[in-house]
């Protein structure tokens, strides 16, 4: 599971996912509920703050986006809140690094994983569009996870898709 990220690398936006304008944003502990700068592909690859916790288009009101902060990538096409958004609305989550915890006899020790080399890169997601009660669209999103990679095993079964 991830449940805190970073974007520090803001200055590399631009150039490393080639897009155009794009909002400087600096974030060292991104939490679920909290607006990011989100890459979609519409004509062209553009830059939308999003809200991190996917609230479907048909759902009644936003709290079901707190719970909904990560999908599991084995599920996707089976779960109707994810189904269509992987045909048609799939998103790129630019990040510095990522938290995970491990449990251990005092607690959970959080462990940040980042590239060596400090580069920013993308978390893959999925995003839909809600309507809130006085009309507005809210977008949102969920980050798709995975299990483990060999270096991330010893501290977490889960992470997200990196691409």
């Amino acid at each position: 599971m991830c449940g805190r990220f970073t974007l520090i690398a803001v200055e590399q936006l631009r150039e490393r996912f080639q897009l155009g304008e794009a909002d400087a944003m600096l974030a060292y502990n991104i939490a679920p509920t909290q607006h990011v700068p989100v890459i979609i592909r519409e004509q062209a690859l553009r830059v939308v703050p999003m809200r991190w916790g996917l609230i479907p288009s048909w759902a009644k009101d936003r709290a079901i986006g707190a719970r909904m902060i990560n999908a599991r990538s084995e599920t996707l096409a089976e779960k109707p809140a994810f189904r269509g958004l992987l045909r048609r609305r799939r998103c790129l989550v630019p990040a510095s690094g990522f938290y995970e915890w491990q449990a251990g006899p005092g607690g959970k020790q959080p462990y940040y994983i980042h590239l060596r080399d400090s580069e920013l890169f993308g978390f893959a997601g999925l995003y839909d569009i809600w309507r809130d009660e006085r009309g507005e669209q809210v977008y949102s999103f969920t980050i798709i996870t995975t299990d483990a990679n060999d270096l991330v095993r010893s501290i977490h079964d889960r992470m997200p898709a990196i691409l």
